[in-house]
Parts: C-alpha cells; sequence; structure tokens
C-alpha cells in the first residue's frame, strides 16, 4: 500500500498494489498495520455502503461531533466520485481549507478523513457505489453537516452545469461560518 499525506498532512490517500495475471486482479484493500504505521490508530467499528444512481449525486458534507467523532476510510467500488474533506478544527493551520481526491473502481483509491474533518463526495458517473469504515458508530444525537455550497470553502464540485442531487437535510446545512466550535487543533509534540 502506497500512503500518501495530502496537501493537508492528516488527510491520506492511500493506493492498494494491484497484482494482475490471467485470472484478474488481487489487492489487498485494508491493513490495519499500514494505517497504523502511517500515523491512523483507531479502531474501525462499522462499515457503510451507499448507492447513487446519478451523477452529480452530492452527499455531504457531513461529520459526527465528540464524542461520538468518526474517522472515515472511504472508497468507491463501482463508478468514480470526486471525494473531499474540509478541516473544521478551529485553531488548525488549515481551518476551512478541503482537499480533495478522485476515487474510483478503476483507480482503486481510498481516502483517510480523520476526525475533526467534514467530508462529502460527488459522483462524477451514474451508479457509483461507495463503501467506507467508520471509528465509530452512528450517533444521531452527534450528527452533524455543513453546506456543500458555502463560497468561503471553495469546493470547485465537477458537475458541469448539471444540477446536484442532495437530500432534503444535505440542503439545510449551515454555512461554516455558523457553527459552534466541536474540534479544536492539537500541535503534535
Amino acid at each position: 500500500m502506497d500512503i500518501t499525506p495530502l496537501e493537508i498532512p492528516e488527510v491520506l490517500l492511500i493506493t492498494p498494489k494491484r497484482f494482475r495475471d490471467d485470472r484478474g486482479v488481487f489487492c489487498e484493500t485494508f491493513s490495519q498495520r499500514a494505517l497504523e504505521a502511517a500515523g491512523v490508530c483507531l479502531p474501525f467499528v462499522q462499515d457503510n455502503h451507499s448507492i447513487s444512481l446519478k451523477r452529480g449525486t452530492i452527499r455531504g458534507l457531513h461529520y459526527q461531533s465528540p464524542p461520538h467523532a468518526q474517522g472515515k476510510l472511504v472508497r468507491a467500488t463501482k463508478g468514480a466520485v470526486f471525494d473531499v474533506a474540509v478541516d473544521i478544527r478551529h485553531g488548525s493551520p488549515s481551518f476551512g481549507k478541503h482537499v480533495s481526491a478522485l476515487l474510483s473502481a478503476e483507480n482503486w483509491c481510498q481516502l483517510w478523513v480523520p476526525p475533526g474533518f467534514a467530508h462529502a463526495f460527488c459522483t462524477i458517473e451514474d451508479d457509483t457505489e461507495v463503501l467506507y469504515k467508520v471509528t465509530d458508530y452512528y450517533a444521531p444525537q452527534q450528527d452533524r453537516g455543513m453546506a456543500w455550497d458555502d463560497v468561503a470553502l471553495g469546493i470547485p464540485w465537477p458537475l458541469d452545469g448539471i444540477e446536484p442531487s442532495l437530500s432534503d437535510k444535505d440542503r439545510r446545512h449551515p454555512r461554516l461560518q455558523d457553527h459552534p466550535v466541536e474540534f479544536t487543533f492539537e500541535r503534535a509534540l
């Protein structure tokens, strides 16, 4: 596995090594040991699976607040997504900034989104499936979100003129500036 920090170094792009032969492909898609070596030392407790029928479906920006904050390990197993992580840790040098990656069934890449980041993706192909592991169970009382189209975030959604498909809940999320302080940045020693 190749594990590469993105511009916000806590967010990691994970590219599994694929082995091809005349039968097809074999790949190790998850290794706790490799993630721990890269600094991801939280246990995964739940797997989630979403299916989005249309290109331009946006799911997010979502996160869970403490004490049930979630880290997410995200991958597309069918189709492709523009995957985004937004730093919402107050005091962070990258607060309010985002990083993104293309995750697809073709490239097999995964994104590690740690607690303290809001997460979203936009499908760039019809019939896209996304699987992700999370580090805490779903806690409805801690379920939060922020506006996907907050201009302060500057996320360049790949919509190419099409109207995005969103849940009613995702259409109503507040902008970053209207969120309370739920995460604070802690410098590594």
